[in-house]
């Protein structure tokens, strides 16, 4: 029986591993870097910060490119009055055919809830956004945003908690984005056109900067040596992500997605018959989107 302990005790540290709970969040200057207004980046011991003024915002990156894996971040969001602003956490790859998974925080006026859109690109083909409200406060404490790519799904995460699956649907002639490596970015800006309210409710400069926090580092993906040399990460080689228990969402997280949907989302694409007279074809087959 002791025996049989120490073995359950050993294989629950390693899954606890495989998924990055157990892993020790690492430094900003291990992972990323600064990319644009290299001013408006300040790094404060443990918690780095983006800025955003009239004169920029601001934008950081990692240093590597990855295919497939789990990438995670604690943010705390701009606090008050955020409308017109926009803080955004994403992967991408580049050029004009590119793959990108987004989670854009859309500020607001205080005191009304913030919306996180989420939108994923596929060969440079976007349009796929769903929004929902949050069932926190984003701004008054770190919450963990995550994003886990295999070769089966995306999944997107707050808190662990999935809000939205983009499952790989090849087999019924749909692109899936697995074979172009993608950097990990954040970013601030001022979107005040579009982004609260549909562009009605203006940014209000009188409340600069509007800052946004930054925490709990966590890449476990695998990373290229070259955006051209992919074969470390599509190969014969498992990786965690690859095994169904953990790229296949479990019975109690399809309830938390289903609790997600049906209590806190506003927006889905697949529903939006003015702009798609035509339901896109991956909304007839997901399940869960």
């Amino acid at each position: 029986m002791v025996g049989m302990g120490w073995f359950m005790c050993v294989m629950m540290m390693v899954w606890a591993v495989s998924i990055g709970e157990a892993l020790p969040a690492a430094k900003f200057d291990e992972l990323y870097r600064s990319s644009w207004a290299m001013d408006h980046c300040v790094n404060d011991g443990e918690v780095t910060k983006l800025k955003l003024d009239k004169s920029s915002g601001a934008g950081f990156e990692s240093r590597s490119k990855y295919l497939f894996g789990k990438v995670a971040i604690q943010i705390k969001l701009v606090e008050g009055d955020s409308a017109g602003t926009v803080t955004a956490f994403y992967m991408s790859s580049e050029g004009t055919n590119h793959n990108e998974f987004d989670f854009e925080f859309l500020g607001n006026k205080t005191g009304e809830p913030y919306i996180v859109q989420t939108n994923v690109y596929v060969n440079g083909v976007g349009n796929r956004e769903q929004r929902l409200n949050l069932w926190f406060d984003p701004t008054t404490e770190f919450h963990t945003y995550s994003i886990l790519w295999s070769k089966r799904s995306v999944v997107f995460m707050v808190d662990e908690t999935p809000i939205r699956v983009h499952k790989n649907l090849e087999d019924k002639g749909i692109p899936f984005a697995k074979d172009q490596a993608m950097g990990v970015y954040s970013s601030i800006w001022n979107a005040d056109d579009w982004a609260t309210q549909g562009g009605l409710v203006k940014t209000d400069w009188s409340h600069a900067p509007f800052v946004a926090s930054y925490r709990g580092f966590h890449i476990d993906a695998c990373d290229v040596p070259t955006t051209t040399d992919l074969s470390k990460c599509n190969g014969d080689q498992s990786f965690w992500w690859d095994e169904p228990t953990v790229s296949e969402l479990s019975l109690h997280q399809n309830h938390q997605l289903i609790w997600v949907r049906a209590n806190h989302m506003i927006y889905d694409y697949c529903f939006d018959a003015t702009r798609f007279p035509v339901t896109p074809l991956e909304c007839q087959h997901h399940r869960h989107l």
